[in-house]
C-alpha cells in the first residue's frame, strides 16, 4: 500500500509506512484539493443559542458516545467547529487514541471541539475519504508526527492532513468501497442502538419495581396500585416485609491482583477509558500486550465500577473474562437472585453522592469497597429480586451477543480496510 504525503513541516513522509503501489487508474490528489478542513467556525455575531456539542472524549471506536446539549454561552471556549452532514472528525491530539468518526447526519447547530480537524469532503465520496484517513497505517503516521512535536502533549497540525496525497479510484468505485465499509459500521451502530433500547427498558423496569414499588404481587398485579402495604423505615416508606441493609449484604468485591508477567498474551483489558457512563453494554477494550503494571482479574458478568471521584458514573457489565485497571472495582452478587437489583443500585445517583462524600485522597480522591459496602439500601425478598434478575439476565445475554457480533464485524472491517484502500482487493462498481 503506497500513499504519498506532503511533509507538512514534519520532515516525515507517509511513504515510509507503505510500499505497495495503488492501481494505475487511481488518481493521486492532495486532500486539500478534494476537501476543506475546518471550513466553518462559530463567529461572534452568529445568532446561536443552543448547541449540540461533541467533545474529543465523546468520540470512540468510530462513533459518538454522547452529545451535550447546552447554551452556547455556557459552552467551553473550544466549542467552535460547525459540523455538517458527512463531515469527518479526527482528533489532532494523541491520534493514537483513535478519536475519529464521520457525522453522516448532523443535527442543527452541531458543534465540535477545536481539538478536532473537521474534514468536509467536496470532490471525493465522503465515506471513501473517511476510511482512507482512518486506516491504522495513517493513524500511525499522524501519531509519529505528533510524538515528534515539542508541545506539552502529542499533537499535529491540520495541514498534515491537507497535504496528504490520497489515491482515488473512479467515483463509482469510491462509492462501492465506502459503502461496503460503511455498511459494516452501520450494522455495528444498529446493534448499539438495540443495546441502548434494551438498557432503557431494563432501567424503566427497575424504576417501576423498586422505586415506584409496582412489582407484581402474588396475584401478578402492581403492588402499590393494588393496595400493597407499606411501613416506615430510615429510607422512607418501603413495602411490608422488605428490610434495610447494606450493599455489602448482597454484593462481594471480586478484586484479585495480578502482575503483568502473569497475564497471558491476548488477555482482554479494560481501563477507565473503556467504560461508558452508566451503560450496561461495554464495547471498548484493550489487550494485555499493552500492560506494564499490576491489574485486577474480573470475570464475565462482573459489574465494573470506576472508583476515582470523576468516574463514579462509569459502571458497566463485563462481557468477557479479563483484567482491568486497579482504578476499577469488580463487583458481583453474593446470591444470583440479587444480581439484577445490584446492577441498578450501582447505577443510582444516591450511591454516587455517597461514595463522593466518603472518598478520600487529595489529588485524585477515590472510594474503596470497605466504604461502599456500608452503603444503605432496601433489600427486597429473594423471590422478587429473583424475578427481576431473570428478566435482566435475558437482556444482558442479548446485549453481550450484540457486543460479540460487533467485535467480529469490527475485525472484518479492519481486515478489509487496508486491502481496499490499497487496491489489493478490488470492489467492482455496479453497472447500469
Amino acid at each position: 500500500m503506497r500513499f504519498v504525503s506532503g511533509l507538512g513541516g514534519s520532515g516525515l513522509s507517509f511513504d515510509q509506512f507503505n510500499n505497495n503501489t495503488p492501481p494505475s487508474r487511481w488518481e493521486p490528489r492532495l486532500v486539500k484539493e478534494v476537501a476543506i478542513i475546518n471550513e466553518q467556525s462559530i463567529k461572534k455575531n452568529d445568532s446561536i443559542d443552543i448547541i449540540n456539542y461533541i467533545d474529543i472524549a465523546a468520540v470512540n471506536d468510530r462513533k459518538v458516545d454522547h452529545i451535550q446539549t447546552m447554551k452556547l454561552v455556557d459552552a467551553p471556549s473550544r466549542a467552535r467547529r460547525i459540523i455538517k452532514d458527512n463531515d469527518i472528525l479526527i482528533s489532532t491530539v494523541r491520534p493514537n487514541l483513535k478519536h475519529y468518526t464521520i457525522i453522516r447526519r448532523a443535527e442543527k447547530n452541531t458543534v465540535a471541539s477545536t481539538g478536532f480537524a473537521v474534514i468536509s469532503p467536496k470532490k471525493v465520496y465522503p465515506e471513501f475519504l473517511y476510511y482512507f484517513l482512518t486506516t491504522d497505517s495513517y493513524t500511525r503516521y499522524l501519531s509519529q508526527i505528533a510524538e515528534g512535536q515539542t508541545s506539552a502533549y502529542p499533537a499535529f497540525n491540520p495541514d498534515i492532513i491537507e497535504n496528504t496525497t490520497v489515491y482515488l479510484p473512479p467515483y463509482d468505485e469510491q462509492i462501492e468501497i465506502g459503502e461496503l465499509l460503511a455498511n459494516l459500521d452501520k450494522k455495528i451502530e444498529l446493534n448499539n442502538a438495540i443495546n441502548k433500547n434494551l438498557e432503557e427498558m431494563a432501567q424503566a423496569l427497575f424504576k417501576r419495581w423498586f422505586v415506584d414499588f409496582e412489582f407484581p404481587n402474588e396475584n401478578g398485579e402492581p403492588y402499590k396500585s393494588s393496595g400493597g402495604e407499606f411501613e416506615e423505615s430510615e429510607l422512607g416508606l418501603i413495602p411490608k416485609g422488605w428490610k434495610l441493609g447494606r450493599i455489602g449484604d448482597i454484593a462481594i468485591n471480586r478484586t484479585q491482583t495480578v502482575r503483568p508477567e502473569e497475564i497471558p498474551s491476548g488477555t482482554k483489558y479494560i481501563g477507565l477509558e473503556h467504560i461508558p457512563r452508566k451503560k450496561l453494554a461495554l464495547a471498548h477494550f484493550g489487550v494485555s500486550e499493552e500492560l506494564e503494571s499490576n491489574k485486577l482479574w474480573f470475570r464475565k458478568g462482573d459489574i465494573l465500577f470506576g472508583k476515582l471521584r470523576p468516574y463514579f458514573h462509569k459502571v458497566s457489565i463485563a462481557p468477557f473474562d479479563g483484567v482491568c485497571s486497579t482504578d476499577i472495582l469488580s463487583i458481583n452478587s453474593k446470591k444470583d437472585e440479587y444480581y439484577g437489583y445490584l446492577v441498578f443500585q450501582l447505577f443510582s445517583e444516591r450511591l454516587v453522592e455517597y461514595v463522593t462524600q466518603s472518598s478520600n485522597g487529595t489529588k485524585m480522591p477515590r472510594t474503596n469497597w470497605r466504604d461502599m459496602s456500608n452503603y444503605a439500601i432496601v433489600i427486597p425478598p429473594t423471590e422478587t429480586a429473583g424475578e427481576f434478575t431473570t428478566v435482566i439476565r435475558g437482556f444482558v445475554s442479548l446485549m453481550i451477543n450484540n457486543i460479540y457480533e460487533n467485535m467480529n464485524l469490527s475485525n472484518i472491517r479492519d481486515t478489509l480496510l487496508p486491502k481496499l484502500m490499497s487496491g489489493e482487493i478490488r470492489v467492482p462498481a455496479e453497472k447500469p
